[in-house]
């Protein structure tokens, strides 16, 4: 997948396009007029040194290289980055696998929350895990995180239960779920 504001309007020039159809290509994709919109692409190798400082920053128990490798490389995992002004801003790792889809993890850089990119992120993960056929789609959060609860709530999520004590610090976490498709 190539992020578009990457190639820039100078080298559309290079693809054999005419002035008409260079233009049409730039109206049409918001990413090349703003540096500010952000590239949602598949996380790499590559990647992991900026992911893991935005894990670390995030968590206090973060996932380790180890953990984001094995899910660049599982066959029903579906990890994302969100690439903004050529730096890694956020990401997600969601698993898909027949009917059911969870959200992994999922994290933004501290100087980007509240600018809307966990929305697109999870908006990405739904879109990916319907393509996939989930119908429902599940993820834990912490009970304090006000802020990402309502994000979800507003992306349709319901709260479902509670696992008590889940986390390190002894706090609860909430257990949410989206019905993606309904069955037939």
């Amino acid at each position: 997948m190539i992020c578009m504001r990457r190639i820039g309007l100078l080298s559309i020039r290079n693809f054999g396009l005419n002035r008409l159809q260079r233009i049409a290509l730039y109206i049409l994709c918001p990413a090349m007029n703003s540096p500010e919109t952000p590239c949602i692409r598949p996380m790499t190798e590559a990647d992991l040194d900026a992911v893991l400082l935005i894990e670390k920053s995030s968590f206090p128990l973060p996932w380790k290289r180890e953990h984001f490798l094995h899910e660049i490389g599982a066959p029903h995992s579906y990890p994302f980055v969100a690439e903004l002004d050529g730096r890694i801003a956020g990401y997600v790792c969601l698993m898909s696998l027949f009917e059911e889809a969870q959200i992994l993890d999922i994290a933004v850089a501290s100087d980007q929350r509240g600018s809307g990119l966990g929305r697109l992120l999870m908006e990405k993960a739904l879109d990916i895990a319907n393509e996939k056929g989930a119908e429902l789609m599940a993820l834990e959060v912490r009970e304090s995180s006000a802020p990402a609860i309502g994000l979800y709530q507003a992306l349709g999520f319901k709260r479902v239960g509670i696992r008590t004590n889940y986390y390190e610090s002894r706090e609860n976490a909430v257990l949410m779920e989206k019905t993606i498709k309904e069955t037939t």
